[in-house]
């Protein structure tokens, strides 16, 4: 499930939080996840399995009709509406109510997915910085 970037390794709990935050901004979201490029669940509505085997299903068949992978996908029935979005390394994937904005769900989307490789990228340079100037001495926890 590859996007062209990647991103450094985004805890679950960012994760998590990243998709509450996408929830309390989209009022017509119904059920929405997060993966990583291998396309592992990082946080879902529900079980994870099955958002994870939809998600690979669906990108697998933008990605063919186009020849390259995709950016966004976007599809709309009379049942709901369902958008992909795939950014630094990460893709989100949320199902709304019919006739949900799609030019604000896709700067939610993509906003929630900078926001979180962004975090992942600072936690992981302040551990590289501690790593170089901490304490590595035998015993001290570290090393």
């Amino acid at each position: 499930m590859p996007d062209g970037g990647a991103t450094e390794v985004v805890s679950g709990d960012a994760a998590e939080q990243a998709l509450a935050y996408l929830a309390e901004m989209s009022p017509d979201l119904r059920g929405a996840a997060i993966l990583d490029s291998a396309g592992a669940v990082l946080a879902a509505a529900g079980h994870p399995d099955r958002w994870r085997e939809d998600a690979a299903a669906l990108l697998d068949v933008a990605d063919r009709a186009g020849g390259e992978p995709v950016e966004q996908v976007h599809v709309a029935t009379e049942q709901g509406e369902v958008f992909v979005v795939r950014s630094a390394g990460l893709a989100a994937v949320a199902v709304t109510e019919r006739f949900a904005l799609a030019s604000l769900m896709f700067f939610d989307m993509r906003s929630v997915l900078r926001d979180l490789a962004a975090t992942a990228g600072r936690r992981d340079e302040n551990r590289r910085i501690s790593g170089e100037i901490g304490p590595s001495a035998p015993g001290s926890g570290e090393g």
